[in-house]
């Protein structure tokens, strides 16, 4: 066999040399260990559980029932007339996509050292898994908004969306490119201090109360409005909610800030994620 022939299924892998140096033809090459990935995290979750992806609907419902005691009972938070159920449900979904996007993408050096160590593949494979991980869960729970839409339509005609509904796959890629780029910044960060993680945790709970998941972002007093608007999310909960109960606030502004927002830091992000990549394995 001539040199020629051989040459054709030589596969060579060099070390990068810079922070620009990132083979995003590899991930697509790879998309098959990217799917893999999906199912060991679906298995691997709800493998050896009783009730299995039931928790996928049952742990918002009781999400749901400490909210309405919680913020809509004992703080009286208004819901500008959409029912608590719903409108809970619409934070719960995005929130939760948000934070199974992030946790997914925070810990992937520490977390799959053992594997990093064996083999190569483009280490991006792992923090796109989970938000595709994320995304099925995600439309499970949807299923569970679209039956508490449709019950409480039967009760109040009054209910219904918008135009603005449309936005929703937009809304959701950005929610996810969003959770990821920070994620990884977070991940190149903490595999050298690890401690760092149980700072992390405690700010992704409070951020939560700075992003309109809760309450609707008009009842927010207009001095601390700036505040929570930047908060590049506020905008992407605040038109999701707004294409589906035709209340609140349509933002372009806001949109644009948080798109400018993920385009820079997703670059960032993935620069630091490839530099990170270089390394990790000497401190690990």
């Amino acid at each position: 066999m001539r040199d020629t022939e051989l040459s054709e299924w030589d596969n060579i892998i060099r070390p990068r040399r810079s922070w620009f140096d990132i083979d995003f033809k590899a991930i697509w090459r790879y998309r098959d260990l990217c799917m893999m990935y999906v199912k060991r995290n679906f298995i691997t979750t709800y493998k050896q559980t009783i009730l299995g992806p039931l928790w996928f609907l049952i742990a918002p419902i009781f999400t749901i029932v400490i909210y309405m005691f919680i913020f809509g009972g004992l703080a009286g938070i208004s819901t500008e007339g959409v029912p608590q159920p719903l409108f809970y449900m619409a934070g719960i979904l995005l929130w939760n996509f948000f934070t199974d996007c992030f946790n997914s993408s925070n810990n992937v050096f520490v977390s799959n050292a053992n594997v990093f160590g064996k083999v190569w593949f483009p280490r991006l494979v792992v923090p796109i898994s989970g938000c595709i991980s994320a995304l099925f869960k995600a439309g499970v729970q949807l299923l569970l908004f679209i039956g508490i839409y449709i019950y409480c339509i039967f009760l109040d005609s009054a209910l219904t969306p918008n135009w603005a509904v449309a936005l929703v796959p937009v809304l959701v890629l950005m929610l996810s490119l969003h959770a990821m780029s920070w994620g990884l910044i977070v991940s190149s960060i903490t595999y050298k201090y690890r401690d760092l993680h149980v700072f992390i945790g405690f700010i992704l709970q409070l951020f939560m109360y700075v992003t309109p998941v809760v309450y609707p972002l008009e009842t927010i007093p207009e001095e601390y409005k700036p505040i929570v608007m930047l908060n590049p999310l506020s905008s992407i909960f605040e038109t999701f909610k707004y294409g589906c109960f035709n209340t609140g606030i349509l933002d372009w502004s806001g949109l644009l800030y948080s798109l400018v927002f993920l385009i820079v830091v997703l670059t960032v992000s993935i620069l630091v994620f490839n530099r990170a990549e270089n390394t990790f394995m000497d401190t690990v």
